[in-house]
């Protein structure tokens, strides 16, 4: 994607009391960078259920109102099994810079999922940039992606 088509480009951002804390940090992240962010909730740290936060965001997505997404929880699972749920939405769990991007070069995650929990906040900037400057390489990886769309197997 062009740096002009990133500008502006929005970036719905959820998560569930465990990672609300962070969410907040990287929603300033994401604005400081250029982004129009919208907060899908929570909006406090008092237990919530992750599934909640999951669906809206990962429909953003499978609806193509959002091209890509941020979710965060205690250890990212709950949110990614909840929103790989929805057609067309390839959650990636991603614990470090090299794991989002192998998953946007291999994989065209669409939604990164952050393991709160598990994430310093330095580090997860770190990993959101490179989630988002990422590109998908297609190539010998487009055919393993369609099967995971279409399920097509040989």
């Amino acid at each position: 994607m062009a740096e002009d088509e990133l500008m502006g480009e929005r970036i719905p951002i959820a998560s569930d009391h465990a990672g609300f804390e962070l969410k907040e940090k990287l929603k300033a992240t994401l604005a400081a960078l250029g982004y129009d962010v919208e907060d899908l909730g929570t909006n406090s740290a008092a237990s919530t259920d992750y599934p909640d936060y999951a669906h809206p965001l990962a429909n953003a997505i499978a609806s193509g109102a959002a091209k890509r997404g941020v979710l965060l929880c205690g250890t990212g699972l709950g949110m990614s099994y909840a929103a790989n749920r929805h057609p067309h939405v390839r959650a990636a769990v991603a614990w470090l810079p090299e794991i989002a991007e192998l998953a946007r070069k291999h994989n065209d995650a669409n939604v990164l999922v952050v393991p709160a929990r598990f994430v310093s906040e330095q580090d997860s900037e770190h990993i959101l940039k490179k989630f988002l400057d990422t590109p998908f390489e297609g190539g010998r990886h487009q055919p393993r992606v369609n099967k995971i769309e279409l399920g097509d197997t040989p």
